[in-house]
């Protein structure tokens, strides 16, 4: 049947699997035109390459996906999840004649229990939606990537996403209690708990989050809720040197403070967001830290803060007075990425962590990377936990500029690897850090993570080409 397969005419072989697919499937869930399937190869990320689909499949059932899962089992074909293809590290890119399996239409909020504290949703559920329907009983869903209005929660699984309040409730994985996934052969596996506590044999829940769909094809995922907290108010400290800021960072974080959020924009990175939204912030700085408190006196947090702000050297500290005035500072943050990006056109966002120590020593290292390839790279930071993005703004027109786009992204690496640091704390590696993922877990490492890919996947039908 392989010899077969690679033998017959490609458009036999698609039109065979497209035949097999609708045998369970209704019509509208396969997208066979080539000009509709292209708009899937490929998610968010710069320098990674994507293939050409056979066939793009919308299941809105656990069972569709099964029956897809099989198809793909028997003829040999490669399998390629999707969520929303907001990712940036090229791991939704579509290999070629591959089953694109988008999640998107997999969108039911299935249970809110405000008792168990638990939500139960299917993967295509946008992260957004799911936080302001808990919100509506007095719960809340922490996980906030900065795509949260458009990534759903089967990508955010998928990636093991962070977002801006990791710094006090932590990522992805510390939400998700169990998970229903579909493996390769189409059976269905239930893993987890949806109980506050349980030690029942290997952790297979996590071993799922940040596995880029490369064992199975999670289906429906029970995630933990806390209550809803109060409305944080923000701080805004102004600091003559990236040294100074993360200084300030460390001072918070040694006094035993519990920030919701604490982040840190570069020079670049301001003067990107006032050029683009005019927002007026102070273009004089050379960082701009931005603290935040939920607790049931967050002016009093804010005012100990300050104080070790400016004990740190910040020249300018601004606490805002309420909600309205604290998301006005908050608004420049989110807007960093898209402001950098308006500088040249096309970005490759790093996705460095190191311990917050070593944060100072990474935004130096970057300035004189910067520096050495001739090129404006903007750092925001989630500094609270040591997790930075080092945005390259580049012409992707200008082959030379580009070289040395990459060039720089991978000396940014390199760096955060000799900091004691990380390649990803939050995006996950895809095609993007393949070769990066081998030199951070070492020959060992990938031996064991490519003996565990095989247990699940004997195929290597799961999203080729991800990982390693």
């Amino acid at each position: 049947m392989i010899m077969s397969r690679i033998e017959a005419p490609r458009d036999e072989v698609t039109g065979n699997l497209v035949d097999r697919l609708l045998s369970a499937l209704p019509a509208e869930a396969v997208l066979a035109d080539p000009d509709v399937t292209v708009s899937y190869a490929n998610d968010m990320a710069s320098f990674c390459p994507a293939g050409t689909p056979a066939v793009v499949v919308l299941p809105r059932t656990v069972e569709q996906v099964q029956h897809v899962m099989r198809v793909a089992t028997e003829l040999r074909v490669p399998v390629v999840p999707q969520g929303a293809r907001t990712g940036l590290s090229g791991a939704a890119n579509a290999s070629d004649g591959c089953i694109v399996l988008s999640l998107t239409k997999m969108d039911r909020i299935l249970e809110i229990s405000p008792v168990d504290r638990i939500a139960v949703v299917e993967p295509g559920v946008v992260n957004a939606t799911l936080s302001r329907a808990v919100n509506e009983l007095g719960l809340y869903y922490p996980p906030d990537p900065s795509s949260w209005e458009m990534c759903t929660i089967g990508g955010n699984i998928g990636t093991a996403s962070g977002g801006l309040c990791c710094v006090k409730y932590g990522v992805t994985a510390e939400y998700v209690l169990g998970l229903d996934v579909v493996l390769a052969d189409g059976r269905l596996m239930s893993t987890g708990r949806r109980t506050a506590k349980g030690v029942a044999g290997y952790d297979m829940t996590r071993l799922f989050v940040g596995s880029e769909g490369s064992l199975g094809i999670v289906v429906q995922a029970t995630l933990a809720l806390r209550p809803k907290p109060p409305e944080q108010l923000v701080l805004a400290a102004e600091f003559a040197s990236g040294a100074a800021a993360c200084d300030a960072v460390c001072r918070i974080m040694e006094g035993g403070h519990v920030p919701s959020l604490l982040e840190l924009m570069d020079r670049t990175t301001v003067k990107a967001v006032n050029d683009l939204a005019h927002m007026g912030l102070p273009e004089t700085t050379e960082a701009l830290l931005l603290a935040a408190f939920d607790t049931t006196d967050p002016a009093a947090d804010l005012a100990a803060v300050g104080a070790l702000c400016e004990a740190a050297g910040a020249s300018q500290v601004v606490p805002a007075d309420d909600a309205a005035e604290s998301e006005l500072l908050l608004q420049a943050r989110r807007l960093s990425l898209t402001a950098l990006e308006a500088v040249k056109g096309t970005t490759m966002i790093d996705d460095v962590c190191v311990p917050r120590s070593r944060l100072g020593e990474l935004l130096e290292g970057t300035e004189r990377i910067a520096e050495k390839h001739r090129l404006t790279i903007g750092v925001v930071a989630h500094a609270g936990d040591g997790n930075t993005h080092p945005t390259v703004c580049f012409d992707a027109a200008d082959p030379d500029e580009s070289r040395r786009a990459r060039e720089s992204f991978d000396e940014i690496m390199a760096l955060g690897l000799e900091l004691g640091g990380t390649i990803t704390g939050e995006h996950g590696v895809g095609v993007l850090k393949k070769e990066w993922l081998a030199r951070e877990i070492g020959p060992v490492g990938v031996e064991m993570q490519r003996a565990v890919k095989g247990v699940f996947d004997p195929l290597g039908i799961l999203n080729p080409g991800k990982l390693f």
